[in-house]
């Protein structure tokens, strides 16, 4: 492989053809379905995958299929096929991405900013879903078309883009059985789902957490009432739920109670936690948008703190209903609190245990009698992975050498990609090679979210060097 010329092909690429269907794709608004209850009628999921479909068709991928899989009341996927170079070539690729997006939070975003509006600037697209996840499916097949470019031959990729991954996946399921003779039995995934932790090298996610999402919600009473009239008799939704929450979470730690939501952590995952942290020190704190003169838990020890972030549960406050906004909150005691709990799960944790023990342990005997209903929203497995062949670390290296000019390096990662977990139980003898582009600031989720354009450029040529390795070593 002419390294070089694949630079410049990607490059040339990303910039006359990716990188402007990716600023229409970063204008639709196709949220999840789990936040958009209109998605089945809006039609914006399916306009985002049209778009992404049509850039692939007009790619001159050699022997290229694709098409959009409906199920009857699931999201589409984008499922896509390239057969080998070689015809007597038996082993698959599995390429992997998403297209639906987070919810906006449109009036967080800075001053010329927005979810829904492309912006380059300072090497950045800015806009929700560009890194999460719209990019993949241009790194997939832009890796595929520079490997063409040069004449190298390749196995048969599969390509497959799913449109619920920020739901929890909950229909990809049902498109893997029903598309599992096209897919046959991979011999390598690989999930541009990702991030890294700096924009230096490739990384390569070594561990996902698991999830556990839940609606939480306390009713005191069938309506508001004055306060003044009754406060001091009827007890407060919001100081039952605060007693509730402290079962499972030591309000002055963050650490989480339940024996359930904990599972062992390997000496190895320890091993690449200290050689992170030690990559890293107090970098891994510096690109969070801290307000002024907030410190960081474990601020001290790099090492714990990325033990937390990857191995340990946590809880997260990140929805709430029942309380008005300041300016419409008159005296009156509210007649019941909700709020949304996501509980991050450790990577071998058990998300049906967990789910069962915090529904149980919040519901039991709740204070003053209140009414107390859990709601198990959605949950997933996290996922670790398994141990790398030396030609799959041996590819990915060099590959981070050619194209960053440094070594690749390992993480796990704080977030879930369901789909990890499901394939590693359907595939167990696949390797992985799990990479994305979402490193310092780029805020997946959250406001000003952004892509890292080199990083996205760099990426796709470093996956076009492990396809051709991946050849070399089944031919």
């Amino acid at each position: 492989m002419d390294t070089k010329r694949v630079e410049n092909f990607v490059e040339n690429l990303w910039e006359s053809s990716v990188l402007p269907t990716l600023k229409e794709y970063i204008a639709i608004p196709n949220i999840s379905p789990l936040y958009d209850p209109t998605w089945k009628t809006n039609g914006l999921i399916d306009k985002a995958a049209d778009l992404l479909f049509s850039w692939v068709k007009k790619q001159n991928v050699k022997g290229l299929e694709a098409e959009i899989v409906r199920l009857p009341e699931r999201t589409p996927v984008i499922y896509i096929t390239i057969p080998p170079t070689n015809d007597s070539f038996k082993e698959t690729i599995l390429m992997y991405g998403h297209l639906d997006k987070q919810p906006p939070l449109t009036e967080a975003w800075d001053q010329g900013l927005g979810p829904y509006t492309p912006v380059v600037k300072d090497g950045k697209l800015y806009g929700r879903g560009g890194a999460d996840d719209g990019y993949s499916v241009f790194a997939a097949i832009g890796s595929i078309l520079a490997v063409q470019e040069q004449g190298l031959a390749h196995g048969r990729i599969v390509v497959l883009i799913e449109a619920a991954e920020e739901s929890g996946s909950p229909d990809l399921p049902h498109y893997v059985k029903h598309l599992e003779q096209r897919i046959g039995t991979p011999t390598l995934i690989i999930c541009l789902d990702s991030g890294c932790a700096n924009y230096d090298q490739m990384w390569m996610t070594t561990s996902l957490r698991g999830l556990c999402v839940a609606n939480l919600r306390v009713d005191v009473m069938n309506e508001g009432v004055h306060s003044g009239a009754s406060s001091g008799v009827v007890p407060s939704s919001f100081r039952i739920i605060r007693q509730l929450l402290d079962r499972v979470e030591d309000s002055a730690t963050g650490e989480v109670k339940l024996k359930e939501f904990f599972s062992e952590i390997p000496e190895g995952r320890k091993k690449q936690i200290r050689l992170m942290a030690d990559a890293l020190g107090t970098d891994i704190f510096n690109d969070f948008p801290w307000a002024d003169g907030v410190k960081p838990m474990h601020a001290d020890d790099p090492y714990e703190a990325l033990l937390h972030r990857n191995w340990k549960p946590t809880l997260s406050i990140t929805g709430v209903e029942g309380i008005p906004n300041l300016t419409q909150a008159g005296n009156v005691l509210r007649p019941y609190t909700t709020l949304k709990l996501s509980l991050r799960l450790p990577p071998r944790g058990n998300n049906k245990a967990a789910g069962k023990a915090l529904k149980e342990v919040l519901e039991k005997d709740p204070p003053y009698g209140a009414k107390v209903t859990v709601d198990i929203e959605k949950a997933a497995d996290g996922w670790d992975s398994p141990s790398l062949a030396d030609w799959v670390e041996s590819s990915v290296n060099k590959a981070s050498q050619a194209f960053f000019g440094k070594p690749t390096n390992y993480m796990g990662e704080g977030g879930s990609i369901p789909f990890m977990g499901m394939l590693g139980e359907k595939f167990p003898q696949a390797q992985f090679v799990i990479t994305g582009v979402l490193g310092p600031a780029s805020n997946a989720h959250g406001p000003n979210e952004f892509l890292h354009i080199h990083t996205g450029k760099r990426i796709t040529s470093c996956v076009a060097m492990i396809v051709t390795d991946h050849f070399e070593k089944f031919k």
